[in-house]
């Protein structure tokens, strides 16, 4: 006989397991804003923008064709800021005791389509730090492209250097997205769990139980009496004989 199993059934078993889902839910998020706060290192993030265009003369006029050739250029230069070449020179500006490797994951360059505008992120612990990566970098880049290119190349100017704000917040972690993910988590995992024991839970409770095992119906059910209650009877059932022979004795 194919087992099916009601909603009813499915809310009796999280009512069952409710004070362990709890449990597990909130140690989850306690978990998750312990580690947030006190243990994951703060990490501030610092950008600049470099704009790729040809500078023009008075005489000269807008080219379509020359958008054209610095839109192509964008990720061969996006490649060439993260080279050795370019790195290695922002090691040695900046005082970094790191490899070339390291720095590179640090930095992340991205440019939007059709844009000849490249923004440089840099991430770090230290706020005043990431901003001077991310200056020396683009600067170490704008002096050095043309001697990498092989060619007289002018067609690179920084747009806005990287700047520490006042009070400026880490980007990561994030405390209350973090602990709000592991309640979600936790709460899922949780309810998993609840079904899973309750899935592998074999003992007998009561009589429909009993009714799915051997799969007959049930003809009768013995009442099961507590001893309070079978106290409760015996002095009823004592008191209930004393008082008919107190009225045989009257008559």
């Amino acid at each position: 006989m194919e087992e099916t199993i009601s909603l009813k059934e499915l809310l009796a078993t999280l009512k069952k397991r409710f004070v362990m889902i709890i449990l597990i839910t909130m140690t989850a998020g306690l978990v998750s804003g312990i580690v947030s706060y006190f243990f994951l290192t703060p990490i501030y993030q610092a950008s600049t923008q470099i704009l790729v265009n040809q500078k023009q003369s008075e005489q000269q006029f807008y080219s379509q064709s020359e958008v054209q050739t610095n839109l192509s250029l964008i990720s061969t230069y996006n490649e060439i800021i993260k080279s050795s070449r370019i790195l290695d020179k922002v090691i040695v500006q900046t005082g970094l005791d790191m490899t070339p490797g390291q720095l590179a994951g640090k930095i992340t360059v991205s440019s939007q389509k059709d844009s000849q505008v490249v923004s440089v992120s840099v991430q770090d612990p230290d706020p005043n730090m990431a901003a001077k990566i991310a200056n020396v970098t683009v600067d170490v880049f704008q002096k050095d492209i043309g001697s990498i290119m092989g060619a007289r190349v002018d067609n690179v100017s920084i747009l806005a250097p990287a700047k520490v704000n006042d009070n400026q917040a880490p980007i990561k972690p994030q405390p209350l997205l973090n602990v709000a993910i592991a309640i979600v988590v936790g709460l899922m995992a949780a309810v998993g769990l609840a079904f899973l024991l309750e899935y592998f839970d074999n003992t007998i409770k009561n009589e429909q139980d009993i009714e799915k095992l051997l799969e007959l119906p049930i003809l009768g059910v013995i009442a099961t009496i507590d001893d309070q209650k079978m106290e409760e009877l015996k002095k009823r059932k004592v008191g209930s004989r004393t008082a008919g022979r107190g009225e045989t004795y009257g008559v």
